[in-house]
């Protein structure tokens, strides 16, 4: 498979919300990350240029790169002044890319009128973001207008924004194959996975007890553009495992 996907192997920092960022960046880099999505909500909150910084710093200092902020912004009922202090933060932090959410609602349940709002909201907030030289995507999720690839991809196409992409991880108890169907109708407009295996419902699981949906996903994506895999969700939020984990995906990468 493609080198370029090893390079764009990294972690949420969600994923250890109880570390301090250093040592969440030390463990990253210590399993063999390259990238690192820092979180609004713990690590790399917007209102605080000097933490912002420092985190900057000590991603660096550790050999990462950030690929995105991942906020928990919702279009549609956050404002655009939220979003524009997210955007100032990710400049900051020096994220390329910022994670939004497409509302509070379904798509089988959003009305038209809400459905219309989330799509100017989305519109105007790329906007936002291009003017300073970031760009959004959507996080892929059940309660969200991006909760099914045929959802998301019409809400991509009513927001009609360069600076626009999805997120995509698998479904909550979806099997294999549907969960793969989803992902080759994105894919094209996907720039980034999180990569984790929760079966049943959301019992986490090691990454490898999930492979026959891992390692076809994988081939899809080095046939594409390439997309930042992000590892989130690790079993028991341990961080001993994050280099088995990480281990796993960077081999089916290289086979």
């Amino acid at each position: 498979m493609s080198t370029v996907l090893s390079d764009r192997i990294g972690l949420c920092s969600v994923t250890f919300r109880a570390m301090p960022a250093g040592q969440v960046a030390q463990d990253a880099a210590a399993a063999g990350l390259r990238i690192v999505e820092w979180g609004a909500d713990v690590h790399a909150p917007p209102h605080s240029a000097d933490d912002l910084r420092r985190v900057r710093e000590q991603t660096s200092a550790a050999g990462l790169t950030t690929c995105s902020y991942g906020s928990y912004w919702r279009a549609g009922r956050d404002s655009a002044e939220e979003l524009d202090a997210l955007t100032a933060a990710a400049c900051t932090l020096g994220a390329a890319r910022i994670r939004v959410w497409a509302g509070v609602e379904g798509s089988a349940d959003a009305s038209r009128s809400t459905r219309s709002r989330v799509t100017a909201s989305l519109r105007e907030a790329a906007t936002i973001a291009a003017a300073r030289g970031r760009s959004l995507a959507l996080e892929f999720h059940s309660g969200t207008l991006a909760d099914r690839p045929e959802a998301a991809l019409r809400l991509l196409d009513d927001v009609g924004h360069d600076a626009l992409s999805t997120y995509w991880q698998p479904p909550v108890d979806e099997p294999d194959h549907r969960a793969l169907r989803g992902l080759s109708l994105m894919l094209d407009r996907v720039s980034a996975i999180h990569v984790f295996s929760w079966w049943p419902g959301q019992t986490r699981l090691p990454l490898r007890e999930r492979e026959r949906l891992w390692r076809p996903a994988l081939e899809l994506v080095a046939q594409a553009r390439p997309v930042d895999l992000l590892l989130e969700f690790v079993p028991d939020d341990d961080p001993a495992v994050l280099a088995r984990e990480a281990g796993d995906l960077s081999r089916w990468l290289g086979s």
